[in-house]
C-alpha cells in the first residue's frame, strides 16, 4: 500500500509531485499524492494523514468521516485528538485542529497504522459539534449508525454537548427510517 502514497520530500520533491499531478500521473489524496489509476481506499486516505495525525493522536470528526468514506473530499482543516496518555507537541499548522482530551481506546480503530475514531464515535462527535452536513453524510453512508450513536450517548456518562447531539440525532430519525424502509 505505501508504494502508492507519495509525500513531498520523501521520494519526490513538492515540485516534482506537482508536475506529476499536472501531467495526470498523480492525484491528491488528503495530504499526499497517489497514482491516478489507483483506487482510493480508506487505507490510502488514512495513510495520507500519517504526518498530520502522528503516533499519539487520532483523526476525528470530518477527518474521520472522510477516512471512512462518508465524505468525498477531505476537510480543509483536519481534526485530531489525543489517543494516548502521553501528551505530544502541538502542531503549528492552521490546517489542523487539535483537541487535547484523550479518546478512549474502545472508540478507536487502526487503519493503515493511523488511529481513527470508529464510525459510531465519529457520528457522536460530529453530532456534538453541530456539523449538520457531515452528520447527514455519515447517516446517508451508513443509516445503521444512528441507532448505534443514540445507544452510545445513552450509555455514556456526562459528555459535552450531549443534549444537542441527542436532539440532532433524533431530528434525523424519521428521515433515516424512511430512507432505509
Amino acid at each position: 500500500m505505501w508504494p502508492f502514497l507519495y509525500f513531498a520530500g520523501d521520494r519526490l520533491s513538492g515540485a516534482e509531485l506537482t508536475a506529476a499531478r499536472l501531467d495526470g500521473d498523480l492525484i491528491e489524496v488528503g495530504e499526499a499524492y497517489m497514482p491516478a489509476d489507483a483506487v482510493e481506499t480508506r487505507d490510502l486516505r488514512a495513510g495520507s494523514l500519517r504526518r498530520v495525525v502522528g503516533d499519539t493522536r487520532a483523526a476525528t470528526h470530518a477527518s474521520a468521516a472522510w477516512v471512512h468514506g462518508a465524505l468525498a473530499e477531505p476537510p480543509l482543516v483536519h481534526s485530531v485528538q489525543r489517543a494516548s496518555d502521553r501528551r505530544a507537541r502541538l502542531p503549528i499548522d492552521v490546517r489542523v485542529h487539535v483537541r487535547d482530551l484523550v479518546v478512549p481506546p474502545g472508540d478507536l480503530e487502526s487503519i493503515a497504522g493511523v488511529q481513527v475514531t470508529t464510525p459510531v464515535r465519529t457520528v457522536v462527535d460530529v453530532a456534538r459539534s453541530g456539523d449538520g452536513a457531515t452528520l447527514d453524510a455519515l447517516l446517508t453512508w451508513r443509516p445503521d449508525l444512528l441507532d448505534a450513536a443514540l445507544g452510545w450517548l445513552a450509555a455514556s456518562g456526562p459528555v459535552h454537548h450531549k443534549r444537542a447531539a441527542l436532539s440532532a440525532l433524533r431530528a434525523r430519525q424519521d428521515v433515516v427510517t424512511r430512507y432505509t424502509s
